[in-house]
């Protein structure tokens, strides 16, 4: 589980690649300063699993259905990547909860800045679980939604975002990892199974308790 504050941008010293599996090793020192092989980091929003690490680099395998289902396979030599440590139960919690298992791909469309914020409009291929004020995870970024209608969202991102994170650097044309907030996701499917629970959970029930 992560936060989607990110701690540090790392980056791609090598690539290894078979087919639609990857061997991806990663420079980050702060990644490595307690890590233990089979720690999870987040790469750009991608929950992975270090395989081995020394003092300033450590590695992670990529398999084909994380190749398939998110912007991995884009990755270069020299790539910048957010990342984020696994959260610890008792440290501070500054986002929201983050899984690192991506949802969607999603398409920059169109970006602008107002004074010292830079926005993004991202189209992605379903928003039901996306409102407006809620939270949503970009390339593993923590970000509130400021703007949703059928075909994609609208973030911002103040200075110090766009500094600390590859969000800063991305343009019209790129591509990110989405990830919707899992309340929402769990929502709905309490409410697909509603019928089948002895709670007699409804969505009006739900409704009247404020969800």
């Amino acid at each position: 589980m992560f936060t989607g504050i990110v701690e540090e941008k790392g980056k791609i010293e090598s690539i290894k690649q078979s087919n639609m599996a990857l061997k991806l090793k990663i420079l980050g020192k702060k990644m490595t300063e307690d890590v233990a092989i089979g720690d999870s980091i987040s790469v750009n929003g991608v929950c992975l699993t270090v395989t081995d690490f020394d003092s300033d680099w450590f590695t992670v395998d990529v398999i084909p259905e994380t190749f398939r289902s998110s912007s991995l396979a884009r990755l270069r030599s020299q790539s910048v990547v957010n990342l984020e440590r696994a959260m610890h139960a008792n440290g501070r919690f500054g986002g929201h909860f983050v899984s690192g298992h991506v949802d969607a791909v999603g398409t920059i469309e169109r970006t602008w800045t107002e004074d010292n914020a830079k926005y993004y409009y991202i189209k992605v291929p379903e928003t039901r679980y996306i409102t407006m004020k809620g939270s949503i995870s970009v390339d593993g970024t923590s970000l509130t939604v400021f703007g949703v209608d059928d075909h994609g969202f609208t973030i911002s991102l103040i200075p110090e975002t766009q500094k600390a994170t590859v969000l800063g650097e991305k343009d019209r044309g790129d591509i990110v990892n989405v990830e919707y907030d899992m309340l929402a996701k769990y929502m709905e499917r309490l409410l697909q199974t509603s019928e089948k629970l002895p709670s007699g959970l409804t969505e009006d029930k739900l409704k009247q308790y404020g969800f």
